[in-house]
């Protein structure tokens, strides 16, 4: 029997979170490396709907892990069910997106199982038989392969954007789904979750955003910020900023991108006025297509667009909303 990777997919909210899928695109492609095989599985009080989704994608199995204690979520639970689950099935490698809830909950488990995490991975090697998995250090100025020494199972999270959901293959068939119940004892949660606190009402999960519009310094006043809104309002795409602007409370740190900020990978990214610190760079790079508008020829910024616009942004943006406008209208 091949060794077994087992991706954990998050759901949130009655859906399954986008970084679920990349995890998955991520197992895929280290499954195709190493011939091990490759099964998900889905945690919560009633998960099966999530785990069917899933099982449309090219997986052995997928498994609907389920316990009234899951819901809503807690760390205690979490760990407790996995760590009873992981157990009974013996995975060799554990996958999980590196999002909020994960790094919530995963040291906890890995610690319950004697084991340790490999965290925010952009990428893996197979070499000699080895498994590498690949994390960025210093915000982003150095790359290091790290491998596990320890026995299994091994945990390992994969940063937002380091792999493409919509790559994730479909099974030429539906995968078969397990439902798996665990037992959680009475006393093991020991805290009673409040409602998900959010900073301001227009608070906005940047990670899930297909749109972006990015402003930094160039946009040299606060009341500019507002043609940034509209060329996002415009595209059906949300705001954000690089720290400068958030730092100066022009806009709330909640739409701030880069290592202090959100890590996003949205189909497209425009970066109106942003130079390109390596800060901010760490946080968009996995975007599918970068538009990056600045004066300044030499910003770092171009290095990684796709289309580089040399200019002053209020002489493009503004033509440029009306364009969007245009074609939406003609549509």
């Amino acid at each position: 029997m091949p060794d077994t990777i087992l991706v954990i997919a998050e759901q949130r909210e009655g859906k399954l979170n986008r970084a679920s899928l990349e995890t998955i695109a991520a197992g895929q492609a280290i499954a195709a490396a190493t011939g091990w095989a490759l099964e998900a599985a889905v945690v919560g009080a009633s998960v099966g709907s999530f785990a069917n989704e899933l099982a449309a994608k090219k997986l052995a199995k997928v498994y609907s892990v389920e316990s009234a204690k899951l819901e809503p979520y807690t760390p205690d639970a979490f760990a407790a069910g996995l760590k009873q689950f992981i157990e009974a099935k013996q995975p060799k490698l554990v996958l999980m997106p590196h999002t909020y809830q994960v790094r919530d909950f995963v040291p906890k488990l890995a610690t319950a199982m004697g084991s340790t995490v490999i965290s925010d991975c952009i990428g893996f090697k197979h070499e000699g038989g080895k498994l590498l998995f690949t994390r960025q250090m210093f915000q982003g100025k150095l790359a290091a392969d790290v491998s596990f020494t320890g026995n299994s199972p091994w945990f390992a999270t994969f940063q937002n954007g380091a792999f493409r959901g919509d790559k994730a293959e479909d099974g030429a068939s539906a995968a078969p789904v397990e439902t798996v119940k665990v037992e959680i004892a009475d006393g093991v949660v020991r805290n009673r979750p409040q409602e998900v606190f959010k900073e301001a009402k227009q608070a906005v999960d940047l990670t899930q955003a297909e749109i972006i519009v990015s402003v930094g310094r160039g946009i040299k006043e606060q009341k500019n910020i507002e043609i940034a809104k509209q060329l996002a309002d415009a595209l059906g795409g949300e705001l954000a900023a690089s720290r400068p602007i958030c730092d100066s409370g022009w806009l709330p740190m909640d739409r701030q991108i880069g290592s202090s900020g959100q890590t996003v990978a949205p189909k497209l990214y425009l970066a109106l006025g942003i130079s390109g610190a390596i800060q901010h760079i760490v946080g968009m790079k996995g975007a599918r297509g970068i538009v990056a508008i600045n004066k300044d020829s030499e910003a770092p910024i171009f290095e990684i667009a796709d289309f580089a616009v040399v200019g002053n942004l209020f002489d493009i943006v503004p033509p440029l909303i009306e364009e969007v406008k245009k074609a939406k209208a003609g549509n």
